[in-house]
């Protein structure tokens, strides 16, 4: 909790503004928490509620915005080729053109509530050649509703976010060494499993040509 609260007692409402602008860019930044956390402090009178809204909305649509206009600009082959340098890899890219199919510009509406999309969209959306109106209408508003969401929660609950964050920093190091020892395992499972399939199949291809 203590370096949450020095990072933004030291650059107030620009850790906000910066951190989603570069979450929009596909950076890694994690912003439902510090939109939350900035909500806590408005409940408490640390931050004015308005301008924590304001700092976030600005910097979610403006990193967004930008990013359309790179889609539009470097378009699909340019994606396909260096996409994975941005994790906007092949399979992300395919994903993205069927949910795009699907649902056009409205997509962008929940696009902000799914983590590892809404980095994304802005690009696509460029390249895809969704018109920059109905970009900007149903972006901006998804990005509204998203921001709303996530400062109103922390203000809402703001006597319970304190000890939720004391938790998750108490737990956090345990959670990821978890995490770590089931990706080892599964890895290791299906590891020697593919090696004892590799071996057992000759023998059983042998076994039945000499019948």
């Amino acid at each position: 909790m203590e370096w949450i609260n020095h990072i933004f007692e030291q650059y107030g409402y620009l850790v906000l503004f910066l951190g989603l602008f570069t979450e929009s860019l596909a950076l890694p930044f994690p912003g439902e928490l510090a939109m939350a956390f900035s909500g806590h402090w408005a409940a408490i009178g640390h931050f004015n509620l308005i301008i924590v809204i304001a700092c976030a909305f600005l910097g979610a649509t403006v990193g967004t915005t930008i990013t359309y206009y790179l889609g539009k600009k470097l378009g699909m082959p340019f994606f396909t080729k260096y996409g994975k340098y941005i994790l906007l890899n092949a399979k992300r890219l395919e994903k993205l053109m069927m949910w795009f199919e699907k649902y056009g510009s409205k997509l962008l509406l929940i696009s902000y509530f799914i983590p590892g999309f809404r980095h994304f969209t802005g690009y696509f959306a460029g390249m895809s050649g969704i018109r920059l109106r109905s970009f900007l209408f149903f972006n901006h508003l998804g990005a509204l509703l998203w921001v709303l969401t996530y400062v109103m929660i922390g203000r809402v609950f703001s006597d319970q976010f304190e000890k939720l964050i004391n938790m998750i920093s108490k737990y956090s190091m345990r959670f990821v060494l978890c995490i770590v020892v089931v990706v080892l395992l599964v890895y290791l499972i299906k590891k020697y499993t593919t090696i004892f399939l590799a071996k057992r199949m000759p023998r059983e291809k042998i076994s039945s040509s000499e019948k």
